[in-house]
């Protein structure tokens, strides 16, 4: 196996979304650092009301795929087809925007901890316009593998052969396959990861920091990696906890304009009207 090595460590930006929520943008903060099929990945953390409760009142998307993972807390999806998910820690919201859905995701706690993230996967062309399509994923359904040396290896979606055993997680998307975990490893420890040559392979750091080639990554980091078979990192003196994303790229370009992403300017102008007219979501 060939081992990844870093081709570029970025921080997490600081930023406001919905209705007011802080949140950190670890990718997409600026339109030309995506990392195909990834358009973005926000992760937000904090124990105070004022900073999450207003939430992501009703807001439109078209052209790409939304997965949201509470790591902490609660949150109730709501969108135009009728469907309601109930977002508590653990789970997942897998949400096809396609052709168009209208949707909130509001906090369903007046206090404590909300931490999770939300993660913007492209899709190609030929599906970008297909109709829209929820899935609540709870977290009975997600598949965890212990380590021998202590940690995890939580499985969102894909597989992955963790310590020659393969687990399978219950997310999936055809055209971009893509690998989503909650990995978390002892301090001290080394793992590695088959991850396919195929793939695109970033981490987000979020608890304690890592060490991949020589190279130290602190937390509210994220880490594009090159071209390999397979990831090797080892958990500093607290451990380390990363948000791992794999996709195959879709070699397409891109048009975007907020919440929608397609693939020329003209299917944004498109978009835009369809909104207006009250027809996106039809």
């Amino acid at each position: 196996m060939s081992m990844r090595s870093i081709t570029r460590i970025l921080p997490a930006q600081a930023t406001q979304d919905g209705a007011g929520v802080r949140l950190l943008r670890a990718l997409g903060y600026q339109h030309g650092v995506r990392f195909d099929p990834f358009l973005m990945l926000d992760a937000f953390s904090s124990d105070n009301p004022d900073d999450y409760i207003a939430g992501f009142p009703a807001h439109p998307h078209r052209g790409f795929e939304t997965v949201t993972y509470i790591v902490d807390g609660h949150m109730r999806h709501r969108d135009h087809m009728g469907n309601e998910g109930d977002l508590r820690a653990g789970g997942v919201q897998w949400m096809t925007a396609g052709r168009g859905i209208i949707h909130e995701e509001m906090p369903q706690q007046e206090n404590g901890l909300l931490r999770g993230f939300q993660i913007w996967l492209n899709l190609p062309s030929a599906t970008k316009m297909q109709p829209a399509h929820y899935r609540d994923i709870p977290v009975t359904e997600i598949p965890v593998r212990e380590l021998d040396g202590g940690g995890f290896v939580k499985l969102i979606a894909g597989t992955l052969l963790v310590e020659g055993q393969p687990l399978v997680g219950p997310g999936h998307s055809v055209t971009t396959e893509p690998i989503i975990a909650d990995v978390s490893v002892a301090p001290g420890q080394t793992l590695e990861l088959p991850v396919p040559a195929t793939h695109q392979l970033m981490l987000y750091v979020f608890e304690g920091w890592l060490e991949i080639d020589g190279q130290d990554v602190a937390s509210t980091h994220s880490v594009l990696l090159g071209a390999g078979s397979a990831l090797r990192m080892a958990a500093g003196d607290q451990g380390v906890r990363v948000l791992l994303l794999a996709g195959k790229p879709l070699n397409e370009p891109i048009a975007q304009y907020g919440p929608f992403v397609m693939n020329t300017q003209d299917e944004i102008e498109q978009a835009l009207s369809d909104y207006r007219d009250g027809v996106l979501a039809a």
